[in-house]
């Protein structure tokens, strides 16, 4: 018991030489506060921001697996569930998505798809359109 006593009354009487200064100089001014939180702020988005390059660096190694796997759309049917068009090799897989399970729904192959726009060029709508475009063209075969 008298050991647990020591280190309180010990850390009370180190801390008054702080108390007493600090009851004489007053409260610290609001520009010293508002300086000392942009800081505190400061640090913790520079954290952040290492986190965030952190992160990057080990989805680029880890994608390295992925090389003849590529997402050539996908599309939303429900508040969780998708339909994503993949293409592996010379096929194109059509995959149903939803929270724990992935089903296939269709396999074509790449030269069953219409023609894709240049790369870079952004198009609206252009899972849709393809898979529009391939079903009509299922219906006249």
């Amino acid at each position: 018991m008298l050991h647990s006593a020591r280190p309180v009354c010990l850390l009370s009487l180190g801390s008054m030489p702080a108390l007493c200064h600090a009851q004489s100089t007053g409260m610290p001014s609001a520009g010293s506060s508002f300086m000392q939180m942009i800081f505190g702020l400061a640090v913790v988005l520079a954290c952040l921001y290492g986190a965030l390059l952190f992160l990057r660096k080990l989805q680029q190694k880890a994608g390295h697996g992925t090389q003849g796997l590529k997402v050539l759309g996908a599309t939303a049917v429900g508040p969780r569930e998708r339909v994503v068009m993949v293409s592996v090799g010379k096929q194109v897989l059509v995959l149903g998505v939803a929270p724990g399970r992935i089903s296939a729904l269709h396999t074509l192959a790449a030269d069953e798809l219409p023609e894709a726009p240049a790369p870079g060029v952004p198009v609206a709508g252009d899972f849709a359109n393809r898979l529009k475009a391939f079903m009509e063209r299922r219906r006249e075969a």
